[in-house]
């Protein structure tokens, strides 16, 4: 079983078939920041709203991304792989039931949003564990699907695109807070419990967590969206072992986020 196919599925699949597959094989500033938990909502629109307002920016090219993109040795411990044909969501393979929400949507199953001038995508992972006979079916799931992953979409844009995007991502976790429904690729979920969390990195940046809900089964993601100069960069965060019933504890993938800040320059 391809491990590619086992990150793809935990994003864009059903749960059930996911399980199967596994056992069978902010602002711009920590200073913008405060101030958006202090006004709420209507700060963070404006944060974006000014985002939007700077001047436009040369977007990299198809080959300047490619070059700018993490490869295997860029962090620490953690398997680096280009993703490509089915690991990739197209963002057409993406609807919702309340069309406020698509932007996020969009985010968090790694699918490039807006117009972009091009896109590339990464598949992150913590290195596999070594399992013996001892080893629990915790650490055999492990083994297979490498503990979390981080779905990396890279997208470059002309003008103010990138800030645009960012600013669109943010409205919209704002507008469904509350939740809504996905279906990605013909299978429906539901997201939950959006919670805007701290990240840093970047000239612009925001996160959130939540739960992706299906067929009675919630298992936590983690989104963080970042823009680095005409580049939007997206990651999505989860464990496979949650779908297996354990309780695990989510955190933005920070030295992800810095390694791939520091590659845009």
């Amino acid at each position: 079983m391809r491990a590619a196919t086992v990150r793809r599925s935990a994003l864009a699949a059903s749960v059930a078939s996911l399980v199967l597959l596994v056992t069978a094989c902010g602002g711009s500033s920590d200073e913008s920041d405060s101030a958006d938990k202090a006004t709420g909502s209507s700060k963070s629109s404006a944060s974006a709203s000014a985002g939007a307002e700077q001047a436009p920016v040369k977007a990299l090219t198809a080959a300047e991304l490619e070059k700018a993109a993490l490869v295997q040795g860029d962090v620490a411990d953690l398997k680096i792989e280009k993703a490509a044909g089915d690991d990739i969501v197209e963002p057409e393979a993406v609807t919702v039931d309340k069309a406020a929400c698509l932007p996020f949507a969009q985010a968090l199953f790694a699918a490039a949003q807006g117009k972009p001038v091009a896109s590339t995508s990464r598949s992150v992972e913590s290195e596999a564990k070594t399992t013996g006979a001892d080893a629990t079916s915790d650490d055999a799931a492990a083994s297979v699907t490498g503990g979390d992953h981080t779905e990396l979409t890279l997208s470059s844009y002309e003008g103010t695109g990138a800030a645009d995007v960012l600013a669109a991502v943010r409205t919209a976790a704002t507008a469904c807070a509350s939740g809504f429904s996905v279906t990605v690729s013909g299978d429906a979920q539901k997201i939950s419990g959006i919670t805007e969390e701290k990240v840093t990195g970047g000239e612009e940046q925001a996160a959130w967590t939540m739960a992706v809900e299906q067929e009675g089964m919630k298992v936590p993601f983690d989104l963080a969206v970042v823009r680095q100069g005409s580049t939007v960069s997206t990651f999505t965060t989860l464990n496979v072992t949650a779908f297996m019933g354990k309780k695990v504890k989510l955190t933005q993938p920070q030295p992800v986020i810095d390694a791939q800040v520091k590659k845009l320059g």
